[in-house]
């Protein structure tokens, strides 16, 4: 996948999806929906305040079914239960705390547990990368031991099958592309990497630890003399920790003038939370993704 408008043209061709906004009065979540919208990925529906969110679609232009929560404890199950019921697609973080809504995500009755790890992958499309890359994981797992990091590769790994890559290359990135007793993380990589020549991961080409440069650019890899399937053609970045993941992402949109989706996996719908810094073009992104990632309408 080269772009975003790649990614949202192949959105549009499936369809809309039906997105409930958790937390309605809210109203960078209703413009991120109208753009959605706009786009035809998606159709609006909207838990919240009532009163409030009809106030800002009518403000912004846009109609959609308002159904009333008196907390955001009841709009988090109100959103959650239309999605677990099939009447929804895609949760969308609205005017609610992220822990109630994953909370609620959780609950062993009406939630969308799917017996995975919930942990987060962004999208990052950057004017000096002929493709997408994605980025995991830098919103959920704070610092994930070995059996945890392979359960986030694995969560990863479904979700670019959903999008159509046959075999994503995943490059497992550290400071360095050696192995180096004094930074854990390429003691992780090279274990992750051995597992993954013998089959205990699987659907993927895996590698590491890789430097961010070796893992990205061919000619960073010839001149480092780093050979491998992956290197200079990483589909999917896996960092160390949560704050590497952060930064890498932040720093694609500040310093490179990049745009950045991003999705919650783990869970059996998808789960966008968009940041009221995001551009425009990067929370339409993040619809679109979830969209495209659920294959095709039934």
């Amino acid at each position: 996948m080269r772009s975003f408008s790649e990614l949202i043209s192949l959105a549009k061709a499936k369809g809309p999806r039906k997105v409930v906004l958790v937390g309605s009065e809210d109203r960078e979540g209703i413009k991120a929906l109208k753009f959605a919208f706009d786009e035809g990925i998606a159709v609006p529906v909207f838990v919240g305040d009532e009163e409030r969110t009809n106030e800002i679609l009518d403000e912004e232009g846009l109609k959609g079914e308002v159904m009333g929560a008196s907390s955001s404890e009841e709009a988090c199950e109100k959103g959650i239960r239309l999605v677990n019921s099939g009447y929804a697609d895609i949760v969308l973080k609205g005017l609610v705390k992220t822990s109630t809504l994953l909370k609620a995500v959780l609950n062993k009755e009406w939630g969308l547990r799917s017996g995975k790890i919930l942990s987060h992958i962004a999208a990052l499309e950057v004017p000096a990368i002929d493709r997408i890359v994605f980025v995991t994981d830098g919103g959920m797992v704070i610092r994930p031991d070995l059996p945890t990091k392979i359960s986030i590769i694995e969560n990863a790994v479904s979700f670019l099958k959903s999008l159509g890559y046959e075999k994503p290359k995943v490059a497992l990135v550290a400071a360095v592309e050696t192995v180096n007793e004094d930074m854990p993380e390429t003691l992780e990589a090279a274990v992750i990497s051995k597992m993954g020549q013998r089959g205990q991961i699987i659907d993927c080409e895996i590698d590491g630890p890789l430097g961010m440069d070796n893992a990205l650019s061919s000619f960073a890899a010839e001149v480092k003399k780093v050979t491998g399937p992956v290197a200079g053609r990483a589909d999917l970045l896996v960092v160390p920790d949560i704050a590497s993941g952060n930064f890498l992402g932040k720093s694609a949109v500040y310093f490179a003038g990049g745009k950045i989706a991003g999705l919650i996996l783990g869970a059996s719908a998808p789960i966008v939370i968009v940041s009221r810094a995001d551009s425009s073009p990067s929370k339409l992104a993040s619809i679109a993704l979830a969209s495209y990632s659920l294959g095709e309408q039934q």
